[in-house]
């Protein structure tokens, strides 16, 4: 059975920075694209950051871009999202997936505030 645990969400000031870990188990991490997404209060899914392990690429949505760096520990079979100079926007509750195009298996969740 495929899961995927989120952690590492709270409340953060603006500018501050957060990590946000995705624990994955029941499947080879490596062999897989993975992705974070975010859902903000009355808005919709929007894709964050996703990364071929398998090749090493990674992608990131404009509004995040020189912000966030999404890595992986394969070792751990975990992906993190590194979250700098955080802003009241990117309050939302972040998912980690399986894919990059489309997305296959999902987390829970986990909430990012960020407010004064």
């Amino acid at each position: 059975e495929v899961q995927l645990v989120e952690s590492g969400g709270g409340l953060v000031q603006p500018g501050g920075s957060l990590r946000l870990s995705c624990a994955a188990s029941g499947f080879t991490f490596n062999d897989y694209a993975m992705s974070w997404l975010r859902q903000a209060p009355g808005k919709g899914l929007e894709w964050v950051s996703s990364l071929y392990g398998y090749i090493g690429s990674t992608y990131y949505a404009d509004s995040v871009k020189g912000r966030f760096t999404i890595s992986t520990d394969n070792g751990k079979n975990t992906v993190y999202l590194q979250m700098n100079s955080l802003k009241s926007e990117d309050t939302a509750v972040y998912y980690c997936a399986s894919g990059a195009t489309s997305f296959g298996d999902w987390g829970q969740g986990t909430q990012v505030t960020v407010s004064s």
